[in-house]
């Protein structure tokens, strides 16, 4: 069965449907099947897990050693009444994927 979420945010409420049969799951209310259940916090705050994560990796990533012209992050999101927002998994792992372009025209190259 699914749960609907509603958070507050800055640009107005965002609902999440949430799997209940995800390891972990722990209902945050007992609410009528169908029942939207408030989240406490905003969704900015949970977001900020996140965000700390893709500064970090791109903080790496622009190191002088690589100085790539481009990088691209790509992870998804999970969101969670209790943890917040988490990187979601592929398979048993954490889900990152990193891209880094360089230009074979900029001078710096050749």
């Amino acid at each position: 069965m699914n749960e609907l979420m509603r958070w507050e945010s800055n640009e107005g409420p965002v609902v999440v449907e949430v799997d209940s049969k995800d390891p972990g799951f722990r209902s945050v209310a007992r609410g009528d099947r169908g029942e939207v259940i408030d989240v406490q916090g905003r969704l900015e705050s949970a977001l900020d897990n996140v965000r700390g994560a893709a500064m970090s990796a791109l903080h790496t990533f622009r190191s002088t050693a690589l100085d790539p012209d481009q990088i691209e992050l790509e992870f998804g999101v999970k969101l969670s009444a209790v943890a917040g927002a988490v990187i979601a998994k592929t398979a048993a792992e954490g889900h990152l994927t990193v891209k880094l372009t360089w230009s074979r025209g900029d001078a710096r190259n050749g």
